[in-house]
């Protein structure tokens, strides 16, 4: 019993360190490289990345940067896969019959 306690107070340490390392390598400066316009639209492509977006048809949350855009008038509607985005272009073609 105790050499389970340990094994779990030890496997907590471990992970709470992974963490706090994590924590602090992503604080850390970055080294800059290249123009000034490289490093100015690097925040931007950042937050990009990082943005989730919702697929109406099946609710999937994905990366605005990995998802499948489609254009309706000045709205743009985020999808996962090609099939999500062809089964809500059917529905919204059945509904204008």
């Amino acid at each position: 019993m105790r050499f389970l306690i340990w094994v779990l107070i030890l496997s907590w340490g471990v992970a709470l360190l992974r963490r706090a390392v994590a924590w602090m390598l992503r604080g850390a400066p970055t080294a800059r490289t290249g123009n000034a316009k490289q490093s100015s639209d690097a925040p931007q492509a950042e937050e990009a990345a990082r943005r989730l977006v919702r697929d109406p048809v099946c609710g999937v949350h994905v990366a605005e940067v990995l998802s499948i855009p489609w254009r309706e008038g000045a709205e743009t509607v985020h999808f996962c896969s090609i099939a999500c985005r062809d089964q809500y272009v059917g529905k919204k073609l059945a509904a204008n019959g």
